[in-house]
C-alpha cells in the first residue's frame, strides 16, 4: 500500500506482520528521504 500515518490500522497491520520495529525504522528512513503520503504517494516502499 501507499504511505501511511504511523497511527493507522494499515501501518498497525503491517506491523504485526513485520514488527513494529522494523517497520518503524523503515518509517523513519521514509520520512527522512521526503516520501510522500496516501494518494500523493510517488513510491511504494517495501521492505
Amino acid at each position: 500500500t501507499n504511505f501511511h500515518l504511523p497511527e493507522s490500522t494499515l501501518l498497525m497491520l503491517v506491523s504485526a506482520l513485520a514488527g513494529r520495529e522494523k517497520i518503524m525504522a523503515a518509517y523513519a528512513e521514509a520520512v527522512k528521504e521526503r516520501y510522500r503520503f496516501f494518494s500523493f504517494g510517488d513510491a511504494m516502499f517495501i521492505y
